[in-house]
């Protein structure tokens, strides 16, 4: 395995993990700025590196298994963390679509690939979009305090309810991409040939 510049932003991505959730519970002054700045940074390079691995030809199998892991680390952990600080049930609801989602997604994709059709799932224009509203929305919520009396939390919060939806519409995608693969039995076709 041969580290470059894709790879080490990757994993600079997962580095900032724990570095944001110290902290976000940190008790020094302006904590929450602070991580949600961090957790900003750590996103962004989730759109490098996927450009400097295509532009400079570094893309490998290590990238394309360690992105999308550091990717739903990320925002799986976040979300946990802004469920535990909030009180209202709605972030709890939005987090379990999100979280359930990304499973659902991971196991189908995980299934389509042991079948030689990963193909058939490939990340959509749906699924950008999604990410970038997820990003977004969960930088300004862990952010929290008004910035020059905008409110940044409740900003933050419509954009997370925009990813939500689009969360369910592009897992609705790749189910319908993938259905013609899952409701094929082969063991259908093996007894149809028997019968006949």
């Amino acid at each position: 395995m041969k580290l470059n510049l894709a790879n080490l932003l990757t994993l600079f991505r997962i580095a900032a993990i724990p570095v944001v959730v110290i902290s976000f519970y940190s008790p020094m002054p302006h904590a929450r700025p602070i991580a949600a700045v961090l957790f900003g940074i750590a996103a962004v390079t989730d759109f490098i590196d996927g450009w400097v691995a295509r532009r400079y030809g570094q893309t490998s199998r290590f990238g394309e298994f360690l992105d999308p892991v550091a990717d739903k680390l990320m925002v799986s952990i976040v979300l946990v963390m802004l469920v535990q600080a909030e009180s209202g049930w709605f972030e709890d609801v939005i987090a379990m679509i999100i979280i359930g989602r990304e499973i659902t997604v991971s196991a189908l994709r995980e299934w389509m690939a042991t079948i030689g059709e990963r193909a058939n799932v490939r990340v959509s224009v749906a699924g950008k979009v999604k990410t970038v509203l997820q990003m977004f929305g969960i930088a300004f919520m862990i952010y929290r305090n008004d910035f020059m009396g905008f409110p940044v939390y409740q900003l933050g919060f419509v954009l997370l309810v925009l990813a939500a939806i689009m969360t369910i519409w592009s897992m609705i995608f790749y189910l319908k991409a993938a259905w013609p693969f899952i409701k094929h039995d082969p063991d259908d076709t093996n007894s149809a040939k028997t019968e006949i």
